[in-house]
């Protein structure tokens, strides 16, 4: 199904088994190649369980059809589901549990390596703000990664979240996952050492989460099998600034072009 046709770009739900490993393929290419940390696989893709339940959303050069960006899509009625998340892997979400509107889990996000076009990145936005609307989310979470599993590598940057984005105490994740790091410790005397250090630290979609508003766990859970470091991620639609909100939509009806990309069933791994 094809969904957005741009100057350069096209974004469309995988319908196939071969769109999908074509994803696994990506993400194998940005999460574990040539990372010295990470765990390689003999077949070069990177999959697991959640791939059968998710939507994989794919956005490709519209010359020649190469795959450029990739993520996949859970949507759960409400926060009695949050347990067949990936996250809930990691962390412990019954606080959560009580939520009563309906959640997307973001997940594997990922663009080609060394691909430097900043329009991947908001062609992705608008197609999250129109999912968003088109599944009637009131949250979007997921796990937003560091690259390296050594939390001192990003001890600026972990302290800025601490000083000033962390989870309201209602939803606060628990520590679940053998191996965290608390936040609060990679602060100096309550602030960062280094404010414009630690906001380049940032990964890039981690960055677009909290312009938008959104909130950490207070803890680190350090994976050492893709040599990452991630913080769980939850975004509010009601807390995304109206003027922002109202940018999003309108470059979503401009590279959606009105057309629904959640409408089919999840295509089996």
């Amino acid at each position: 199904m094809h969904v957005s046709n741009s100057s350069r770009y096209q974004i469309r739900v995988a319908s196939s088994r071969s769109d999908v490993e074509r994803a696994q393929a990506l993400r194998y290419r940005a999460f574990i190649e040539n990372r010295p940390g990470a765990r390689p696989r003999s077949d070069r893709l990177d999959h697991d369980s959640f791939d059968d339940a998710c939507h994989h959303i794919l956005i490709e050069e519209e010359a020649g059809g190469e795959l450029i960006c990739c993520f996949r899509l859970l949507r759960l009625s409400t926060g009695n589901e949050i347990n067949r998340s990936y996250a809930a892997q990691f962390y412990d979400l019954s606080s959560l549990h009580a939520y009563p509107g309906v959640m997307l889990e973001l997940g594997r996000f990922c663009i080609r390596p060394g691909w430097r076009d900043p329009a991947v990145m908001r062609l992705a936005w608008a197609a999250l703000a129109r999912m968003v609307d088109e599944t009637g989310a009131d949250m979007l979470f997921g796990c937003s990664s560091f690259q390296g599993a050594a939390p001192e590598c990003h001890s600026e940057a972990l302290a800025l979240l601490a000083a000033h984005h962390l989870a309201p105490q209602r939803w606060s994740p628990g520590v679940k996952a053998p191996q965290v790091m608390p936040l609060a410790d990679a602060l100096h005397d309550g602030h960062p050492a280094d404010p414009r250090k630690a906001l380049a630290g940032i990964p890039t979609l981690l960055r677009g989460y909290l312009a938008l508003g959104a909130w950490v766990s207070d803890h680190a859970v350090i994976d050492r099998d893709l040599d990452t470091l991630h913080v769980f991620t939850g975004l509010e639609i009601v807390r995304i600034p109206c003027e922002r909100a109202r940018k999003l939509r309108a470059a979503a009806d401009v590279a959606m072009a009105s057309k629904s990309v959640l409408t089919r069933e999840p295509v089996l791994a």
